[in-house]
C-alpha cells in the first residue's frame, strides 16, 4: 500500500475537493485522481461517490478514515525517529592548531578509510572558543586541554610533552644538570599557543630569580621554527610540532627535565557521545594509541 495514495485520500477528505487537495499537495488534479483510484482498487471499495466535480465520502470511505489517519501518523512518527537517530554524514571537530596540524593530519586518512561516508570539518581556536562551540552544538567534539564544566565530559587522548629545542649548529653547549640562569642568557623565540599553560616555563626561570630572554613572540609555529633555523634562537615547543626535526637531527633537544617536565595532555571533550556512532569513538581512541606508539618508537 503506497503511503502517498493514503495521504492523497486524507487530503481529499479534508478539503472535500480533488482540485483543492491537488493544490495543497502541489500535484496535478489527474495525479491525485489516479492515486485515489489506485487506492480504491487495492482496497476493492469505492471511497468516494462522484457527482460531476464533487466528491462525497462513501460509508466505506468513512470507515477507512481513522485507519488511514493512523497509518500516516505512524509513518511520520517513524520517519521523525529515524531522522533523529540517523548518524551524521559530517563530523565537526574543534581543536587547537597544533593538534589539527599534526595529530589530525595523521588520523583523518585512517578515519576516512574506516568510515568512507563521513566528511570532516575542522575548526581551530582556543580552548574557550572550542568550548563555546561545543556547548552551542556547533561541533561534535573537541580535542583540547582538560575542561572542568558541568555537562562536559573529558577523556584523555594524547600526551604532548614540551621540549626545549635548538638548531644542531646553535653555539650553545649543553651541560649536565643545566641551570635556568644559563638558559636565561640565550635568545628565545616564544611560541604562544593557547593549548598550553606556559606559566610553568616562566616559573622555571623565576625560581632562580631570572627571566627568560624572550626576543620574539609568535603564535605561528612555522615562524618559531624559522627563527630556530637561524641558529641563534631556542624555543619551548610541543613535541608534536618538532618530532620530524628531532628525528632528522636538524633540531636537538636541550635536556631540562630536572627543571621542567611539562606534559600537556590533550583530551577528547564532548557533551553527548550519542551524536556519533560508537564505532567512530572507538576508532578515534585507537588511532590516538597508534599515534603515540609511533612517537615513542621514534624517540
Amino acid at each position: 500500500m503506497n503511503i502517498d495514495h493514503i495521504e492523497a485520500f486524507l487530503y481529499v477528505v479534508h478539503y472535500k475537493s480533488i482540485h483543492k487537495a491537488a493544490n495543497a499537495l502541489f500535484l496535478s488534479q489527474p495525479t491525485v485522481t489516479a492515486r485515489i483510484k489506485s487506492l480504491e482498487r487495492e482496497l476493492n471499495v469505492e471511497l468516494f461517490h462522484r457527482d460531476g466535480r464533487s466528491v462525497i465520502l462513501s460509508d466505506k470511505g468513512k470507515d477507512f478514515v481513522p485507519f488511514a489517519t493512523q497509518i500516516v501518523q505512524t509513518f511520520e512518527q517513524g520517519k521523525k525517529q529515524l531522522e533523529e537517530t540517523k548518524e551524521p554524514d559530517e563530523v565537526c571537530i574543534g581543536t587547537n592548531g597544533v593538534t589539527a596540524q599534526y595529530f589530525l593530519a595523521y588520523a583523518l586518512p585512517k578515519w576516512k578509510k574506516d568510515f568512507p561516508h563521513l566528511r570532516f570539518q575542522i575548526i581551530t581556536g582556543s580552548t574557550a572558543v572550542i568550548l563555546e562551540k561545543l556547548q552551542s552544538h556547533q561541533i561534535h567534539l573537541g580535542l583540547v586541554q582538560y575542561v572542568h564544566m558541568e555537562g562536559i565530559c573529558n577523556e584523555l587522548l594524547l600526551s604532548n610533552a614540551v621540549k626545549l629545542v635548538m638548531h644542531r649548529e646553535h653555539p650553545f653547549i649543553q651541560q649536565n644538570l643545566m641551570k635556568a640562569k644559563d638558559l636565561a642568557q640565550q635568545k628565545m623565540v616564544f611560541f604562544e599557543c593557547g593549548a598550553f599553560d606556559w606559566n610553568y616555563v616562566h616559573k622555571m626561570f623565576e625560581v632562580e630569580g631570572v627571566s627568560a630572554n624572550i626576543e620574539v613572540r609568535t603564535d605561528h609555529l612555522e615562524v618559531a621554527k624559522e627563527f630556530i633555523r637561524t641558529r641563534e634562537y631556542m624555543s619551548f615547543l610541543p613535541h608534536l610540532c618538532v618530532k620530524k626535526e628531532l628525528e632528522s637531527g636538524e633540531f636537538v633537544e636541550i635536556d631540562v627535565k630536572h627543571l621542567l617536565d611539562m606534559n600537556q595532555h590533550i583530551f577528547l571533550t564532548y557533551k553527548n557521545k550519542a551524536t556519533l556512532a560508537p564505532a567512530f569513538w572507538k576508532t578515534l581512541q585507537e588511532t590516538a594509541i597508534q599515534y603515540e606508539s609511533i612517537q615513542e618508537n621514534s624517540n
